[in-house]
């Protein structure tokens, strides 16, 4: 008798597992694509924000065109004025990649559903705005 329930036990468990995986609201997370496809859905989307996360010092040196400045540092918990829609496509960047996965991660955690990290502006080879 004893030797039957275990195995049961055991797929119970494996279920309950899994059911925690599939789904939920802390599966959301943000995409990471290259510079160049960066560059390519510039080109092809419409309604979309320009994230730098940079310090504003390194903003006002040289930034991508149309960028806004929020630095990777004053983004908490607290909502943020500059991006009131949660929904609305918003690619990040910063200096190397390392920064704006941070942010990305955070935008993420209040509640940003369309978070696109594409790396830093070192890699950029477009027209710096100054």
């Amino acid at each position: 008798m004893k030797l039957k329930v275990v195995p049961l036990l055991l797929v119970i468990l494996l279920l309950a597992g899994c059911a925690e995986t599939t789904g939920g609201e802390n599966d959301a997370t943000y995409r990471q694509i290259t510079m160049s496809e960066a560059v390519e859905m510039m080109a092809s989307e419409s309604d979309y924000i320009i994230l730098d996360v940079r310090r504003p010092d390194e903003f006002s040196a040289g930034h991508i065109p149309n960028a806004v400045n929020i630095p990777n540092e004053s983004i908490g918990a607290d909502e943020i004025d500059e991006l009131p829609d949660k929904d609305r496509l918003i690619l990040v960047y910063c200096r190397s990649g390392n920064r704006s996965k941070q942010a990305s991660e955070k935008l993420v955690r209040l509640g940003y559903t369309n978070i696109v990290e594409f790396g830093g502006i070192l890699d950029w080879k477009g027209e710096i705005e100054k």
